[in-house]
């Protein structure tokens, strides 16, 4: 299967044409273990200004081995060449992502309430 179709598939928080625009924007970055995608990150812009990661996923199998690690760090590091200062990405409380996060040298900055969901808490990292 090749990436934008197993995107397409995978990939539920975002309709189609928008994924579609974002890959062609070069704002999701696709992991491979030789020939099959095994994950991917996806960002935007917070305020136009801040690159925010808003989905990281991995293939179960493929979890707890340093590549989602990898593959922030990679973002990172792109993100810096971009000249950007500091990124963001946010999590809901009641998921393991937050301490992830947290190892990775992100930091608290707030929170978001939504009535039908977790607390959302905002992080960010300077570069």
């Amino acid at each position: 299967m090749n990436c934008k179709d197993y995107l397409e598939s995978m990939d539920k928080h975002i309709n189609k044409d928008r994924l579609y625009k974002k890959i062609k924007d070069n704002e999701v970055i696709v992991v491979k273990d030789k020939d099959n995608v095994i994950g991917w990150l996806r960002f935007n812009y917070f305020w136009d200004n801040i690159p925010m990661m808003n989905m990281l996923f991995l293939e179960q199998p493929y979890r707890g081995k340093k590549i989602g690690k990898a593959l922030v760090k990679f973002w990172e590091e792109e993100m810096r060449k971009q000249s950007y200062e500091q990124v963001m990405t946010s999590t809901q409380a009641d998921e393991h992502a937050q301490h992830f996060y947290r190892k990775l040298a992100y930091n608290d900055s707030g929170c978001l309430v939504l009535e039908t969901q977790a607390l959302e808490i905002i992080l960010i990292k300077q570069l």
